[in-house]
Parts: C-alpha cells; structure tokens; sequence
C-alpha cells in the first residue's frame, strides 16, 4: 500500500508476527494488594512495538531511504540506522544514540530530504524495555517536498544521555528542556539543560510511568483523597 493511500486500514495496527512484546499490562495506575476502585481492575492489555520493516517501503519512503543510504553508506555509518518502522502510515527511523546529530544535519542538509523544520523532540517511558526504557522522538517536517519523518533514540534508564541537536534545529531548545524535565533524558551540549515546567529542586520526572501518583488535598477536616494505587476496594 502506498503511503499516499488513504484507506480504512491505516489506523489497523501490525499484524501478529510483525510487533515485538514488551509484556503484559494488568489493571491500571500500579494498584496491587489493596484493590483497584479505579474500574480498570481487571484489564490485561499487551504492550507492543511494531516491527521493523523491509524494502521496498512504497511510495516516497524509498525516495528518502535512499536518500538516507547513499550519504551514510559514503560516510561509513550504515549502522546508524537500527531499523526502519512504518506503522499506520508513517515512518520512524530508528538512530542510534551516538550518531544522531550527523543524522538530524544530514536530514535537514541533504538535496534529496531537505526536512527543515524539526518541530520538538517527545520523551516516552518504556520500563519493559529493558536496556531502552527511554526514547526520545524527534518530528521531522520538509517544507520543500511536504513530507514527514520520524527519528527515534532509545537509551537505558541507567545512562539516560542523548547528543544535544540545538545547534542544528534551535527550535529544540526548549523541547529538549521539557523532555529533561518531565523524562530525565539528559540532552548533552544543550546551552541551558534545566527545567521548564517544575522547581529546580523538584524531584523526580513526572511522566514516567513508575513515577508516585500522589493524592489530592480536600478542605474537609484535613482529609485528602489518596492517589488510586492507595485507596480501598469496597467491593
């Protein structure tokens, strides 16, 4: 199917075989032991990734894996590119850590991708992944062809650095600050690495998926609704 191909099965996820598991959710918000009031209690949902994919991609995919091949074949990094995922018709190109900022400058240099605009990086918190449990997402516009790409760099939670790419999309300069702030990623050579969103002293990073949920105050006798992995099941 051509990447310009609008169908009803775009938004149908991989099929079996073609997604890698990174295990079995159950109920919601972490509860265990003191019941679940939430009503998500009995869910048991798969985490999955889709699965890289093979040439040929279709449509204009090629065109820019091609692109993409050529430059890093000529420079000796074929290996910066671990997999190649196009999943309800989009594509990610999956960088490795070190390599990124060659990457990002040859996507935003190259005669044949000319992806100028890179409109802010996301943090996303896998903990099943183990070894790769933070990604950081990079969204790629071409103003020049009108096309969209991805790049993603996955590191461990243990050593949660990824190159700074500032100096090559300056409007990332405060999404790599919020990403820092609410992941933990740690953008090295980025001018100001502080946060954006919580006090300097604030601890922890608030998007991760083990981070406390905490409670809500009341103005009741002092009383507070506790977070949903603490309350009582009544039933």
């Amino acid at each position: 199917m051509s990447p310009d191909d609008h169908t009803e099965q775009s938004n149908v996820p991989a099929q079996p075989g073609s997604v890698e598991s990174m295990g079995t959710r159950h109920g919601m918000f972490g509860v265990s032991g003191s019941g679940d009031t939430s009503g998500y209690g009995g869910l048991v949902k798969q985490t999955i990734f889709p699965g890289a994919n093979q040439r040929p991609y279709g449509g204009w995919y090629d065109e820019v894996a091609d692109a993409l091949e050529a430059r890093l074949s000529s420079t000796g990094l074929m290996a910066a590119v671990e997999k190649v995922v196009i999943d309800r018709d989009e594509i990610t190109f999956h960088i490795r850590r070190d390599d990124l900022p060659f990457v990002a400058q040859m996507f935003r240099d190259d005669d044949a991708l000319r992806f100028e605009l890179c409109s802010g990086v996301s943090g996303v918190h896998y903990p099943g992944d183990t070894g790769r449990e933070l990604h950081a997402v990079y969204h790629l516009l071409s103003m020049t062809y009108n096309r969209r790409v991805r790049l993603e760099v996955s590191v461990p939670d243990a050593d949660p650095h990824v190159p700074s790419i500032v100096s090559i999309y300056p409007t990332n300069d405060w999404h790599e600050r919020e990403t820092f702030d609410m992941y933990g990623i740690v953008f090295d050579g980025h001018p100001a690495l502080t946060r954006i969103l919580m006090p300097d002293d604030w601890p922890g990073h608030p998007q991760r998926k083990d981070y406390p949920l905490g409670g809500i105050p009341v103005e009741y006798k002092g009383g507070t609704i506790p977070p949903p992995d603490e309350r009582r099941s009544y039933s």
